[in-house]
């Protein structure tokens, strides 16, 4: 299947690669917060539960952030 849609053909490609660093840092202090033994590099050895709770503590917080903003707070 040929075609121009990349749609899931990258899903670790950033919109903003300057970003990259600072979700890398905030990833790792997610991970720390929740207490999930993240580390540079290979994490093949944690669950799927482990991996799956840092992404969803950071789209709440994102999105936390986000409302915030559009608050004015």
């Amino acid at each position: 299947m040929s075609g121009s849609n990349n749609s899931g053909s990258n899903t670790s490609q950033m919109a903003v690669p300057q970003a990259k660093e600072a979700m890398n840092r905030f990833k790792q202090e997610v991970a720390s917060e929740i207490g999930v033994p993240l580390k540079d590099g290979y994490n093949g050895d944690l669950t799927s539960r482990q991996a799956g709770s840092i992404g969803g503590e950071m789209v709440k917080k994102m999105i936390m952030r986000q409302e915030e903003q559009m608050s004015g707070k």
